[in-house]
């Protein structure tokens, strides 16, 4: 059985180990804050580019682009995929960075030809470490999403598609559906199907002409990478909320399990000094009780 200084010692770790999981936690909530305030700056523009998208497709029914499948066809393309796949710098975050690693691997093991392009330490160690080959890894951290990084990476990533290297490209990311709780998702980038674009249910439709110059397909070309870069940016800073809001959990989970194990120590301590008391008491006792006999 421990005694009192061993147990001592351990409450004495797990009330250092609870003041670093606090910090971490405060941490985790400022940075959680600052990042919904970038996300719901992001998503206006997002859906803005994404109306002006449907509203060339109400106008003119007949464009053919290369960004786009056949209307009446879906079926996927044979050839080279690219993943880009969004994970956090480090653990600490409960499930979120393994949720978006098995995502990668279920597309890894459907679609074996496929080119990682990687976000994120955690990320490129977990692939590096199973010798999965990584087309481009992204070095800048995952814990401060720019613009500017994403249009770095769609420009790769449509220029791969452009040029014919990749026939379709995907984006797995951690998608905020509430406050509390957050999915993996895997999302085909490129090419769109028309319908992905098509007027919701209520939505007025657009009758008034419109004129486009020098026609409607370089419109359309130049406005796609510019929404693939906003969907990226707009994937980035949906990450890192969810990162963040997944450490906050599991830093409130470790106090939680730090103040019952302190709880349970101290009891124990506790158990251990009344025992040693006792057991002082009664060896004085004994030894009192010896001298008496001894001098009568």
């Amino acid at each position: 059985m421990a005694g009192t200084k061993e147990i001592k010692t351990r409450i004495q770790s797990v009330q250092e180990t609870k003041k670093i999981t606090s910090a971490m936690y405060l941490i985790a909530s400022t940075k959680l804050r600052k990042a919904r305030l970038e996300l719901e700056h992001t998503r206006p523009y997002f859906r803005a580019l994404r109306r002006e998208i449907k509203r060339i497709f109400r106008t003119a029914n007949e464009i053919d682009s290369h960004y786009f499948y056949p209307s009446d066809d879906d079926t996927p393309r044979e050839g080279t995929y690219g993943c880009l796949v969004i994970t956090a710098d480090k653990g600490l975050a409960g499930s979120y960075n393994q949720n978006a690693i098995r995502r990668a691997q279920e597309l890894l093991e459907q679609h074996p030809d496929t080119k990682l392009f990687v976000v994120g330490e955690y990320g490129r160690r977990f692939f590096s470490q199973r010798n999965i080959p990584i087309e481009r890894s992204f070095l800048y951290t995952a814990q401060n999403p720019t613009m500017a990084r994403a249009r770095e990476i769609g420009a790769q990533l449509v220029d791969g598609f452009d040029r014919g290297e990749l026939k379709e490209i995907y984006i797995i990311y951690t998608d905020m559906a509430s406050a509390m709780s957050f999915e993996a998702r895997s999302v085909r980038l490129l090419p769109f199907h028309r319908t992905y674009f098509g007027a919701p249910a209520g939505e007025q439709a657009v009758t008034e002409p419109f004129e486009f110059f020098p026609s409607v397909r370089p419109v359309l070309d130049n406005l796609i990478p510019s929404y693939v870069s906003g969907y990226i940016y707009s994937a980035l800073i949906d990450s890192f909320c969810c990162e963040q809001n997944a450490r906050m959990t599991a830093m409130d989970s470790a106090n939680q399990n730090a103040e019952e194990l302190l709880g349970e120590l101290s009891l124990k301590y506790n158990r251990v000094r009344q025992s040693a008391i006792t057991q002082e008491i009664t060896e004085i006792s004994a030894g009192a009780r010896a001298q008496r006999q001894r001098k009568e």
